[in-house]
């Protein structure tokens, strides 16, 4: 079983500003991964992803949550910014909640 992900995480702080630049696939289980890099006192985040290939939707709504809680994307492909918007005009909701 070779199901290992194909993400590359590269990191720059400054004490102010963390950049994470990722490349590659991302998928749902590396979300962790993502958000422990993250996670290092910096109150300024950059997400950098100008080398992503491809995503899911477990991503997609984790890129989402990243910039409703002040995270800055820069360099977004096309695709997947698109797929944000049209993301969060259904809601974004991970599960049905109820019935209308």
């Amino acid at each position: 079983m070779t199901g290992e992900p194909m993400l590359r995480i590269e990191k720059d702080s400054d004490g102010d500003v963390t950049t994470l630049r990722l490349s590659g696939r991302i998928q749902s289980d590396c979300i962790t991964s993502i958000r422990s890099a993250m996670n290092d006192g910096c109150p300024h985040k950059i997400l950098d992803l100008t080398e992503v290939t491809l995503v899911d939707v477990a991503v997609v709504r984790f890129l989402i949550s990243c910039e409703n809680e002040g995270t800055e994307l820069v360099q977004c492909p096309p695709y997947i910014r698109e797929w944000i918007v049209r993301e969060r005009a259904e809601g974004a909701q991970p599960e049905p909640s109820h019935d209308d």
